[in-house]
Order: structure tokens, then sequence, then C-alpha cells
């Protein structure tokens, strides 16, 4: 036996399930219905306590190529944990994976009911731990921070193109899923791979034709530093940027961030694209949002969310450079959006009507 304890004081009974340690961190849910791989192994969920809004967990067992990166939330929920996986490319359990990262959760829980109060309340604090704590001080005084050091890369990569190679592009790791330079490699791409903290002038001085800026956790305002150098670098190079990226061009360029009342997270988000009228459906994972309104004059907004009509995407025809605040490369979710990388290729090309 053992709790979620939620910062408003809701506590929720399950059992145990991984890591047998106690956690604190920021509650969010995502309503993918497959891809909990994905979810487990993106770097943007640094900090957060997943709650799974599909029922059953696990049943397609532990598949490493499916991996987006190192695990790095704090906490997984979930209401029925599948222990006899079924798929040919399984090679372990759930479970097994959450233990062997050091991960803690909870299982049998209604998570219905946790979706039901983070929808309504907000996202929130909560604590996975054998008792419920018996002040709740702490737990609500937690924040995330310092979020892109804690999982960008120390040293610099070059990852070759599939096949012939076209454009060698720069990609800015602020905790980048690797689906991102899987679809780059696919389309001729020699990706360099940048930590973070890297300088502009040091990304420019190898002559890229292009520059990707990646996704990434945490508050877009707590990394003004990296909005500083990515200033430095608009308007000399085609750039794309991609869901953390979308935001810091935002704050580069003068905009505003707001944090979203639970955010978007999961392969099933809908958007608009308002040149042509027509929606999508994308994979998501964001607690941010830009302001379009802040950069009224500086970019013009390109997709809104379905839902609550905030900015999904951001064109800057003066700077060479785009950005989108879901996923293009999915993993997991539809790939309908992958057309943008073939987009970012055009505009390295030459290409006017990129």
């Amino acid at each position: 036996m053992a709790f979620l304890t939620l910062s408003n004081g809701t506590i929720f009974e399950g059992r145990r399930i991984g890591a047998p340690v106690d956690r604190v961190g920021e509650l969010v849910f995502s309503t993918g219905m497959a891809g909990y791989l994905e979810t487990l192994t993106d770097p943007s969920y640094y900090g957060q306590i997943v709650t799974q809004s599909f029922p059953l967990i696990g049943n397609y067992g532990v598949i490493p190529e499916d991996f987006e990166g190192t695990p790095r939330l704090f906490g997984y929920i979930v209401r029925d944990l599948c222990d006899t996986p079924s798929n040919f490319r399984s090679e372990g359990k759930l479970n097994d994976f959450l233990l062997d990262y050091g991960i803690p959760g909870l299982c049998g829980v209604d998570t219905r009911e946790i979706v039901r109060t983070v929808r309504e309340e907000g996202v929130m604090n909560a604590m996975i731990s054998d008792a419920p704590p018996a002040d709740l001080a702490a737990l609500r005084a937690f924040r995330v921070e310092n979020a892109v050091a804690a999982v960008t890369g120390r040293e610099k990569r070059v990852l070759p193109a599939d096949g012939e190679r076209r454009f060698r592009v720069a990609l800015m790791d602020y905790g980048v899923k690797r689906g991102i330079v899987r679809s780059l490699r696919e389309r001729g791409c020699e990706v360099t791979v940048w930590s973070a903290g890297t300088k502009a002038e040091q990304v420019l001085a190898e002559a890229p034709d292009g520059i990707v800026l990646s996704n990434g956790p945490g508050d877009p305002r707590e990394n003004r530093d990296c909005a500083a150098e990515i200033r430095k670098i608009l308007g000399s190079k085609p750039v794309m940027g991609i869901c953390l990226g979308h935001q810091l061009i935002a704050l580069a360029l003068g905009g505003e961030t707001v944090k979203l009342k639970y955010g978007h997270r999961g392969g099933n988000q809908p958007v608009k694209d308002l040149d042509t009228g027509r929606s999508w459906i994308t994979s998501q994972n964001h607690g941010y949002a830009v302001v379009a309104e802040s950069l009224r004059g500086v970019g013009r907004e390109t997709f809104i969310n379905l839902n609550d009509g905030s900015c999904e995407g951001m064109d800057y025809p003066d700077l060479r450079c785009f950005s989108v605040q879901f996923h293009p490369e999915a993993c997991s979710g539809p790939r309908d959006t992958g057309f943008l990388f073939d987009r970012f290729i055009r505009m390295m090309g030459g290409k006017k009507d990129a």
C-alpha cells in the first residue's frame, strides 16, 4: 500500500510499483492511448509525476528501440499495470523498467479522478509515499528548477545522414527526443548535437546549413541565457523550433509565454492550420504556451490549439524561421505533420515557397 498526496490535500491510495522511494513532483496527465514508452523516456517530463489517463499500461512491454531518451520523470501513476506483456519486440516488463531507472509509481488508483482534479484545479504538486505527509508545506513549496541543465547532453555529437548527405544541421539540445534526430537524418541531414549552453558563435563557426531548436522541460523563462544566444542566431541561417525551442524563439524576440492550466500531453491533441483551415491531430508535451499577441509585428501565428485556442505555431519570414509547439516527429502519435521537416529542408535549399 502507498499513497499519492496532492498539494490541495486530496489523498489517493494505491499499490507501489517501480522504485520503493518517496518522491515529490509536479502532477500532470497524458491522454495518449498508446506510447507509454515514449512518454516515460521523453526528457521533457523532468520533475513531473505523470498520470496516464488510459487505464491499461504495460501491455506491450518494454521496447528499447522506441525510447526517446533517458527517463527523467519523477513518478508514474497508472490504473492497471500489465505484468504479462505480449509483443514480439518486448524485452521486459514495465515494472522492471521503473525499478531499473529508480522511478517510483502507483497502480490501482482512480486515474480518472486524478485527471479530473488536475483538469479542474490545474497542475499541482504531488507526493508518492508510503504514508501521507503530516505537513504539506514542503510539498507545496516544490518547484521544477534548472530542468534544461539537468537533461541536456554534455558533449558535442555528430550523427551521419542516412544515405547521401544533403545538408548539415546544428541541433540545440534542450532535452531533445531521438525522433527529431531520426527525422532529420532520414531526410539526408548530418546532425551535430550541441549542449544547451553552447554559445551562438561556436555553432555558427561551423557554418551549418540550418539550425533546429529542440524540445525540453521546465519554464521557458528560466532559460534567458539560451534565448539570448538564439537571438544572435536568428536571421543568419534557416531555423526551426520545436516545443521549448518554439517558446525560446518567442522570448528571444521579446515575446511572452504563459503557464497553461494543465498543459497538453498526449498523441491526440488537435490543432488548426490558420493558413489552410485544415485540422491536424498532433503529439504534444508542454505546460507553457507562447502569447501570440506579444509578437504582433514581429511574427505571424500559424497554428492554434482547437481545445483552448492557445498558440501552436509561429512564422518569422524575415528571419527565415518558423516554430511549432507540437511534435512533428510524433513518437508517439500521428505523423501527419512530418511535412514541417520537409519545409525546413526546402528552406535550407533556398526554396522561396518555404
